[in-house]
């Protein structure tokens, strides 16, 4: 008797125990297709990271080992296929906004995460991740996972060379170079597979530019070398994760004047995280008949401080912001249902991780389709914003086209919130009052707060 009682307490605390009849083979073959599909990551995550000085082969362990985790959480805690890594646009923030641009150390951008993190901890434990989704306009929504899209694939553009910077136009078109052809081959890849609907297209297309950035190096050392291109030294090889691990910095927060700053970092990490991972949640689950019968998301709760336990983690080891994959929807199609599913992407990220030669020496021109490409996945959510109507499409457009333009997903969020609220407050100052649009007060008062910021930070 004591025995069901302490397999009855096991199940409510980890609802993976109470997988019953489950076809684990069709499970793992899900995990197998889901880890391909967002493998590219291992790749990507160390490329972008390593531009604020981190070391790029800490950075593969950090990454898998985050990934890892964050996948073991949600297997357990919520018995969901859905996977978890670091998030693609957030890494871009983390890196190109927050420490190039905002001119702070990486330890102090790993202080943002670890405090997101906590901060998301706390909101999942008293139900508030919910009640501030229902607050921020479904136009908005889709508008920053628009703009990070667009972003995402300018970056890539940019790591192709075929997108360079002009001091009369601030940017123009690059001339065709190796590093333009390897990357359009790559992408070409990519949309081969995509169209034949074959898995993993994306990390066939960084492989494909790989081999062939390779194969230049091989032919032109000193020329590849030039374009930032390198081959492997080895295949197998364990990279500590030490040199980025345990170095969260705080005193940064000890000025008082750096406080907004801080302020609006870690509320853009939050934002960002909270409706990619509520979108996709919501998204896959949906697309799954996963849904129950009230529409909601099964664990979600659990779902959601899965992601919030392992970006707090991530912090720690030295990564970016975690989330949850769209790409598991290429496993939940596959059959996944389960929380075997996950632990199978989790187990096949901690092998990932003992190759670290080859995911370091995988140049930019070679990630630089699968920025491209997610950053087009991404745009798709345009047509679900109301374009029509001035007062919602106007904002959602600020929002995107200040994400690329100011190359900051931060300042974009900024600027689109603040012209959300001043539109619609001053259309309703004009409007007959059955016409005024709602305006939450969570909307108001980040308004008020990304206002002050703008004009005294």
């Amino acid at each position: 008797m004591n025995t069901n009682l302490e397999l009855s307490g096991i199940q409510k605390l980890f609802p993976f125990f109470t997988n019953k009849n489950v076809d684990v083979k069709t499970e793992i073959i899900a995990g197998i297709t889901t880890f391909l599909t967002m493998a590219y990551i291992i790749a990507v995550n160390p490329s972008i990271l390593s531009a604020t000085g981190m070391n790029a082969g800490a950075l593969v362990t950090g990454t898998c080992l985050a990934a890892a985790l964050g996948c073991f959480l949600m297997a357990f805690l919520a018995n969901s296929p859905i996977a978890l890594a670091s998030g693609m646009g957030l890494n871009a923030f983390f890196a190109y906004t927050i420490v190039l641009k905002g001119g702070v150390s990486w330890q102090v951008a790993l202080s943002a995460v670890f405090m997101e993190g906590i901060i998301f901890i706390f909101l999942t434990m008293f139900k508030v991740r919910e009640a501030v989704v229902n607050s921020i306009p479904l136009n908005m929504k889709h508008a920053v996972t628009a703009g990070i899209g667009m972003f995402i694939a300018f970056l890539g553009l940019q790591s192709t060379g075929l997108i360079v910077a002009n001091k009369a136009t601030l940017v123009s078109l690059g001339h065709v170079s190796p590093t333009v052809l390897f990357a359009t081959v790559g992408l070409i890849v990519i949309v081969l597979f995509e169209k034949k609907k074959l898995k993993g297209s994306i990390l066939a297309g960084i492989a494909m530019a790989s081999i062939l950035a390779w194969g230049y190096a091989l032919h032109d050392p000193q020329a590849a070398t030039n374009m930032g291109i390198f081959l492997p030294d080895g295949i197998y090889k364990f990279e500590s994760i030490a040199p980025i691990a345990g170095k969260i910095d705080f005193n940064y927060m000890m000025n008082s004047a750096n406080w907004g700053n801080f302020f609006v970092v870690v509320c853009t990490l939050l934002f960002v995280d909270f409706f990619d991972t509520v979108g996709t949640l919501v998204g896959v689950c949906s697309q799954a008949n996963m849904l129950d019968e009230d529409g909601n998301v099964p664990n979600v709760g659990r779902a959601l401080m899965s992601d919030a336990i392992a970006t707090t983690f991530a912090g720690v080891f030295g990564v970016s912001t975690i989330t949850a994959y769209v790409e598991s929807s290429t496993g939940v199609l596959a059959g996944g249902r389960t929380g075997y599913t996950t632990i199978t992407v989790g187990i096949l990220f901690l092998i990932a991780m003992f190759f670290s030669p080859i995911f370091v020496a995988i140049p930019g021109c070679a990630t630089a389709p699968a920025l491209i490409y997610v950053g087009y996945l991404m745009v798709s959510s345009i047509h679900k914003i109301d374009i029509h109507n001035v007062t919602e499409g106007l904002p959602a457009f600020i929002t995107m086209i200040s994400m690329v333009l100011t190359a900051s997903i931060g300042d974009g969020l900024t600027l689109g919130i603040l012209a959300y609220v001043i539109v619609n407050l001053v259309y309703n100052v004009f409007a007959k009052k059955e016409d005024r649009e709602h305006i939450s007060w969570v909307m108001i008062i980040l308004a008020i707060l990304f206002l002050l910021k703008l004009m005294f930070l």
